[in-house]
């Protein structure tokens, strides 16, 4: 089972990364529909789809609204996006408002219960709540050969809630937008600075962690200085777009 990032940006699209997006093509799960969901079309090797969307911002959820495209062709039975079901009509109603986009939806919509989703005999995706303007979802995919934690759109704190949520986590996902040195703006606008991103990953005793949905005013190739960090967290990397990881 392998992950692809097809997106690693926040807010906007740079020259070197695109927005939010995450994928496991041999399940056709699907992390957050930013402007990368257009590079799934070239992976789709199954016959549904489900996407799982953190929150409904536009650098998470446009690029819903490329699936007339990505799906072109493709022997697609079903696609459900999964979501907070507070954050339906926002994607209904203006998203796909009709001054915006000429059509409706080509998915389903499914709010997320209280407990896990049991996708498959062999995996489930569990979720919790994150502190963000607006609110935001983190998720946590079990299956027999390890687990994944998607975590974005949050401030970073080893106390928070989620940290038991994504506890001996495999692979961590985490957002971090800003580097050490922007607390106040990473406070005030619901992201993360790098070392508490650090201590996270420490404090919760993930294996791997891979930072996502950095500034994109930044396009060099470690806009985070994680090597800063290393005394705290060696086992932390930059995400890239188009990399390719085994879960």
């Amino acid at each position: 089972m392998n992950l692809h990032f097809l997106g690693t940006t926040g807010y906007h699209p740079n020259e070197k990364r695109q927005t939010a997006c995450l994928m496991i093509p041999e399940h056709g799960i699907i992390f957050d529909a930013g402007t990368g969901l257009f590079r799934a079309r070239d992976l789709i090797c199954t016959t549904t789809l489900d996407i799982f969307l953190s929150h409904v911002h536009l650098d998470h959820s446009i690029g819903l609204t490329f699936l007339y495209n990505v799906l072109w062709g493709k022997d697609i039975e079903r696609v459900t996006v999964h979501l907070d079901g507070d954050k339906i009509p926002a994607i209904e109603n203006a998203l796909y408002h009709k001054d915006l986009f000429p059509v409706g939806p080509n998915f389903d919509m499914k709010p997320l219960p209280t407990g896990p989703i049991e996708l498959t005999k062999e995996i489930s995706i569990d979720h919790c709540p994150l502190d963000h303007p607006g609110g935001s979802t983190g998720y946590r995919l079990q299956h027999p050969g390890g687990s994944l934690a998607y975590i974005t759109d949050t401030v970073a704190n080893p106390n928070a809630d989620y940290v038991d949520f994504i506890a001996d986590v495999d692979v961590l996902v985490h957002e971090c937008y800003f580097p050490d040195g922007w607390e106040d703006r990473a406070e005030l606008t619901g992201h993360s600075c790098l070392t508490p991103v650090a201590n996270v990953a420490t404090t919760a005793r993930a294996k791997q962690t891979y930072l996502v949905h950095m500034n994109p005013l930044d396009g060099s190739d470690d806009p985070l200085d994680v090597k800063s960090v290393e005394r705290i967290c060696s086992t932390m990397q930059l995400a890239e777009d188009q990399m390719i990881i085994e879960l």
